[in-house]
């Protein structure tokens, strides 16, 4: 098994990093292309695991699929669909429930397993199937599957009022590309708010439905007046959560100075008012994020929201970031219940954390030592490769292949910062 090993020089990071495209908005578009039988291209794609999972899922309801980062084209449909989505392919991420929506929309049923995906706490989609019932689907679970079919037994959707309990990202947008197709108007109310999902909002538009408001927590949904959508051709934009790490990893150690290239400060502002909070310098150039460290760092408190809140994919490298700060962070997850798993590993390497229900109290400490650890889920093992590299010593980051869900080329991202990283093979555990 494969492991990531870090030697901490004690250097801080210096030197330009280039930000992929968002994996969160790249798998819900792919799942779009469900939507349409012609060929679609998305540009600006991640070199993931998650990405290569979602096209073998897509070759499995029978569209061909061609990855070839950072491009991925689904070509035009020379055969019928088969709508249902096995276990083996949904247990392993998550985003594949997102094919539900599609399918039932174009195809008027689908069988898809429910869901899987990193273990950081219970992630129900009855938001989803209630959406659904109110378009007119009658939806079954059967042995670990949902079961949904259209009106009158296969027929086309029709525009409804959905009210989410709560916001939802996976939700808003299975619904979304549900009504994209469906008779009618629909309107969403307490949506989700994530740029991705503003994103997706763009690509429905390309392929002719009627969107308003995506990214707010209404949206208005015009479903295209014909039996499915048209082909795309789009660039994603660049992966929030990505430039987030990076942002926290050129804090690690006094001096940094990294420029994240193709970055959208706009996105990550409530991460920036922490860090800034924090002592640590955070500017828009251009295209560009600049972040510079110059002096010590203050602990900051932190509440995990909804977007346009401090978002929950960055509380483990913020919480990192907070080891080493002068003075006492409180880290309050509210998002998942079961999301400091990498707690004890950082513990390992000496930091100061204590948890208290849904909080972490983490006092700052002068220094951190490398060991051996263990990854947990995506976020948690991009927190302990971010804490390696202000370790004294080795750290070896082991189960590494949640982070290569979500971060293409890290290794050889940070080497290019200045940071002694490799990947390495053999390890155990």
């Amino acid at each position: 098994m494969e492991a990531i090993r870090i030697r901490g020089t004690g250097k801080p990071l210096r030197g330009n990093v280039r930000i992929s495209g968002a994996k969160n908005a790249a798998l819900p578009i792919l799942c779009a292309t469900l939507l349409s039988d012609g060929a679609s291209k998305l540009r600006n794609v991640p070199a993931l695991r998650d990405m290569d999972t979602t096209a073998a899922l897509l070759r499995f309801l029978g569209r061909d699929v061609v990855v070839s980062a950072p491009e991925v084209t689904v070509a035009e449909a020379s055969k019928p669909v088969r709508p249902e989505a096995p276990y083996e392919l949904v247990k392993q991420m998550r985003a594949s429930v997102l094919v539900l929506g599609p399918l039932v929309a174009r195809y008027g049923r689908a069988k898809v397993s429910l869901p899987g995906g990193c273990a950081i706490g219970a992630r129900p989609i009855d938001q989803h199937l209630k959406g659904l019932e109110a378009m007119g689907c009658t939806i079954k679970l059967d042995r670990g599957y949902v079961i949904a079919e259209g009106p009158g037994g296969g027929g086309r959707l029709k525009g409804a009022e959905v009210y989410f309990d709560l916001p939802t990202v996976t939700g808003t947008e299975n619904l979304m590309m549900a009504a994209a197709l469906a008779k009618g108007r629909s309107t969403l109310v307490n949506c989700a708010r994530e740029p991705e999902i503003e994103e997706l909002g763009r690509i429905l538009n390309k392929m002719g439905a009627e969107v308003d408001g995506a990214g707010t927590d209404v949206i208005h949904i015009v479903g295209a007046d014909r039996d499915k959508l048209q082909p795309f051709d789009h660039a994603i934009i660049p992966d929030r959560i990505e430039a987030g790490t990076y942002m926290c990893a050129a804090a690690m150690i006094d001096g940094g100075d990294v420029v994240l290239e193709a970055a959208e400060l706009g996105d990550l502002e409530a991460l920036a008012l922490k860090l800034r909070h924090a002592g640590v310098q955070i500017s828009a150039e251009g295209q560009n994020i600049r972040v510079k460290r110059d002096g010590p760092l203050r602990a900051v408190n932190v509440t995990t929201a909804p977007h346009p809140g401090f978002p929950t994919d960055m509380q483990a490298q913020l919480l990192a970031l907070m080891c080493l700060a002068d003075g006492e962070s409180m880290i309050t997850e509210t998002i998942f219940e079961n999301r400091f798993m990498h707690v004890p590993e950082l513990q390992r390497m000496g930091a100061s954390c204590a948890l208290r229900g849904n909080t972490a109290v983490v006092s700052g400490v002068s220094r951190l030592f490398g060991a051996s650890v263990m990854a947990t889920d995506l976020r948690a093992s991009a927190s302990l490769v971010i804490a390696g590299l202000a370790a004294e010593g080795e750290t070896e980051v082991r189960r590494v292949y949640h982070l290569d869900r979500g971060y293409e080329k890290i290794e050889a991202k940070l080497q290019g910062l200045g940071a002694d990283v490799e990947r390495v093979m053999g390890v155990s555990g």
